[in-house]
């Protein structure tokens, strides 16, 4: 049964990409996006800046935070994982494996949705070896080895930890609105994520207000990132490749066309893309980080490997590139 939406409006979202085809536009994409400088006021914006979201794996940062002050104590190269989506490489499975065995947790302690990789070239290694998908293998599984390792320092039960009423979910929703200078309950929706943790509902400017608090705060989280950009996504990836190119970035995206970045000094910045196409929040994220005061023109090699193609029988005929801003 169809129905229709009631929570856009027409300022809810801009223009922010548009798609070429053998030099002619075919096709206008739109989203809401905001940038802050680190004393947290807007510096720039497209759309409704207090657009209600999903941030989807965009959340991580902020959920591994309140693990950290949960008393989850692990290097930057195994918390990096936990604020993961990451791409199933080896390297990966082996982080995730590590913070499980720190713990005395096993594989099968992970609740989240049984998958293949994410990344392509795992994937088709995954298939060609006749491996079967695995909560090991899935995405989330660094977040989900950090939850269940936060539980097992807390005494709390790992059975349930997925549920909104764990002491353990419970603290990430505290810690969400701390992050955001939201008062404790702000959070009025959670929805169930992918992978089956719960997934918050944040205006925009709230994902990119968590993140410069992240990084005012000189939190572990980002500094993680910062140090293993290959353990939050993989090869290829455009987080990784970015935060490679720009030491004192820490960036991760959402299902659905979700991006959140910060730099080191405080400044941060937030992206939906209406429809949720993860090809053209790739490309939009090559504007927000121009926005956010990152030299991406400075990187030609990264924009080149982050440029989103337009075939046509085989061959490129166009592409997907970011609108400047009104």
């Amino acid at each position: 049964m169809s129905r229709a939406s009631n929570r856009f409006g027409p300022s809810s979202f801009g223009p922010v990409a548009v798609t070429t085809r053998n030099d002619y536009d075919e096709n206008v994409h739109f989203g809401a996006a905001v940038v802050v400088d680190a004393e947290g006021a807007i510096t720039d914006s497209i759309g409704d800046v207090e657009l209600p979201v999903y941030p989807r794996s965009a959340l991580k940062p902020f959920q591994a935070s309140a693990m950290v002050r949960a008393g989850l104590d692990l290097p930057h190269r195994l918390l990096a994982v936990v604020a993961a989506s990451h791409s199933g490489e080896q390297p990966h499975l082996d982080a995730v494996a590590e913070i499980l065995e720190r713990h005395d947790l096993s594989v099968d302690a992970l609740a989240n949705t049984p998958d293949r990789p994410y990344g392509a070239a795992a994937r088709r290694t995954s298939l060609a070896e006749g491996i079967d998908a695995s909560a090991l293998q899935q995405n989330c599984s660094g977040k989900h080895a950090g939850m269940l390792a936060t539980c097992r320092v807390n005494g709390w039960s790992i059975e349930g930890y997925l549920e909104a009423t764990h002491p353990l979910q419970e603290a990430i929703g505290v810690e969400i609105d701390r992050l955001a200078g939201r008062a404790t309950g702000s959070i009025t929706h959670v929805g169930v994520d992918g992978c089956g943790a719960p997934t918050h509902v944040m205006p925009l400017v709230d994902v990119a207000q968590a993140m410069r608090t992240l990084a005012v705060e000189r939190s572990d989280v980002p500094k993680a990132m910062m140090a293993a950009p290959a353990l939050v996504g993989g090869t290829d990836r455009d987080v990784t490749l970015w935060m490679e190119a720009v030491p004192d970035l820490a960036a991760k995206e959402g299902a659905d066309g979700v991006m959140v970045a910060s730099l080191a000094d405080g400044r941060a910045a937030s992206l939906k893309i209406a429809d949720g196409r993860d090809d053209v929040r790739r490309a939009v994220t090559v504007e927000l980080l121009r926005r956010l005061g990152v030299d991406v023109d400075g990187h030609p090699t990264v924009l080149d490997r982050v440029r989103v193609d337009v075939r046509g029988h085989g061959a490129v005929v166009g592409a997907c590139a970011p609108l400047d801003w009104p």
